[in-house]
């Protein structure tokens, strides 16, 4: 019997998963990395770490495996979109890799929303103006750090620079590409224009290549290391967006997927490139004839894990004892308040934000706190505040694609009830929880096997995902959402001014940084 490991490089980890060809999962493993957040606004990780993970990864589930009827046939790759890494002329990392989550272009990208360039990339490459972009963290390296430029020979992401650590090939595939901000999204090609702006040429990026893209062998010294075989297939895969959406089904127009771990989406596929007038979405060719697009949003599942360790404490403890996830035990505190939190509101923007503010400055606040609030309504505000976040998103995609008639909804966040009973109050709809929850690897292993020739539409996928579950949205809680939404969208528009005053007095008084390594 044949085998594929399916692995998605992610912010905090790497999980590799082993099928074999019926999509059965063998084995699971999950290495993670330090998040380098030593300065305001940086969010780095270092390349060889990373890589050292996935290999750690693949050892893992193949050992745990203990293949004794066949081989691993391929490797297919999901990982983060928008990272970037400088390479010198040995292919040697002259940056750390810079994340998603790094903020330092903000100062290019706000200059580029305001003299109206930054319209014009995202007119040509769907990419929004926000620093998340390799795009405008090229402009920041161009002038802030000029003698990293002047050393870099090649521009890649960490999915391209690990492909290469196992094959010595630089390629990138169309999806991961399109998520740089310097490919054209209606000739899928790297766009000369934009290409202009920063100073990049054609030669210092990766060759272009479809997802399903297949290379043969890697170095012999990592196969015997991992326990596979050198000539296995390394196929390129996708982002994280995209198998994600792939992954849980959400295939057609008018479907809508929703991610919610660490961070989270909103995302749609859509048959041709579509702009949103006020650059609020991103729109990326994935594959011939599937365009994605959608809002990202930095503060998902992330700020849950932020109140369990800020707010509760003692109850991880009590948890220990009890023997009981602690996690859980914040739901069930969150449950022993109604819908609405009593009229308390969080704005979840721990980490700046993208979707659907699109401001890297933007801080979390709780909103309408008085003395009867305990931290009941507190740890469910939170929550709530997460998926309220996750509607204004949604509001936007919506506006260009109209009203969804399928939302599916997938991440570590919906596996409580609570969880999945707040989302389809929020949004007045029933949802749907496709039974696989690792979306990203089961999507990576179906496009390895379209590149071995073994499936040939991605629409069967479907036979993979399992069973779906289904919830009703409660509505004796309509009343309390309805008046909360409006409330949340306007007061977080009109603190965008007072975003930049925090912002700025926390880059100038950084003592929250001190401690950290």
């Amino acid at each position: 019997m044949d085998y594929i490991v399916g692995i998605d490089i992610g912010t905090t980890s790497t999980k590799a998963l082993l099928y074999d060809l019926d999509g059965k999962i063998y084995a699971k493993a999950n290495k993670g990395y330090t998040l380098y957040q030593t300065e305001p606004d940086m969010a780095e990780e270092d390349p060889d770490v990373m890589f050292d993970a996935t290999m750690a990864a693949i050892k893992e589930v193949v050992a745990k495996s203990k293949l004794t009827d066949g081989k691993v046939v391929a490797i297919s790759w999901s990982a983060q979109q928008h990272s970037l890494i400088a390479l010198d002329k040995n292919f040697k990392p002259l940056t750390r890799a810079i994340t998603w989550a790094d903020n330092r272009a903000e100062k290019y990208a706000s200059e580029y929303k305001a003299n109206g360039k930054g319209m014009t990339v995202y007119q040509h490459t769907g990419l929004p103006i926000h620093p998340m972009g390799p795009f405008y963290k090229l402009l920041w390296l161009k002038n802030e750090h000029p003698e990293i430029v002047d050393q870099t020979t090649y521009w890649v992401g960490i999915k391209e620079y690990i492909i290469w650590r196992y094959t010595n090939v630089l390629a990138e595939e169309t999806s991961m590409a399109a998520a740089t901000g310097l490919l054209n999204m209606k000739t899928i090609d790297w766009d000369d224009e934009i290409l202009k702006m920063v100073d990049v040429k054609r030669s210092q990026l990766p060759e272009l290549v479809e997802c399903t893209h297949a290379i043969d062998g890697i170095k012999p010294e990592y196969a015997k290391e991992m326990g596979i075989p050198a000539d296995v297939k390394v196929v390129m895969g996708a982002t994280d967006g995209a198998l994600s959406t792939i992954g849980v089904g959400a295939l057609e127009t008018g479907t809508l997927a929703i991610n919610i771990g660490t961070s989270a989406a909103v995302r749609s596929f859509m048959d041709k490139p579509l702009v949103d007038p006020k650059a609020r979405l991103y729109c990326y060719p994935i594959m011939e004839g599937k365009y994605l697009v959608g809002g990202p949003i930095n503060n998902g599942g992330i700020v849950f894990n932020w109140a369990h360790d800020a707010l509760f404490g003692g109850e991880q403890e009590t948890a220990k004892l009890l023997h009981r996830d602690s996690y859980d035990m914040l739901t069930d505190i969150a449950k022993t308040v109604p819908a609405g939190s009593a009229g308390l509101l969080f704005h979840p923007y721990l980490g700046g934000e993208r979707a659907p503010l699109w401001d890297a400055n933007a801080r979390a606040s709780f909103f309408g706190l008085n003395r009867k609030h305990t931290r009941a309504h507190m740890v469910r505000a939170v929550l709530e505040g997460i998926v309220f976040n996750l509607y204004m998103t949604t509001l936007a995609l919506t506006k260009v694609t109209g009203d969804p008639k399928d939302i599916l909804v997938a991440g570590g966040f919906v596996r409580s009830s609570l969880g999945r009973q707040i989302m389809a109050d929020i949004y007045e709809h029933e949802i749907t929880i496709p039974d696989s929850y690792e979306s990203g690897c089961l999507a990576a292993m179906y496009l390895a096997k379209m590149s071995l020739g073994l499936e040939s539409s991605l629409a069967d996928i479907t036979k993979y995902i399992g069973k779906e579950k289904r919830y009703e949205p409660n509505e004796n809680n309509y009343p309390a959402y309805r008046k909360l939404k409006p409330i949340y969208i306007s007061l977080s528009q009109k603190l965008e001014s007072e975003y930049a005053a925090i912002a700025n007095f926390q880059r100038e008084f950084p003592q929250m940084y001190n401690d950290e390594k």
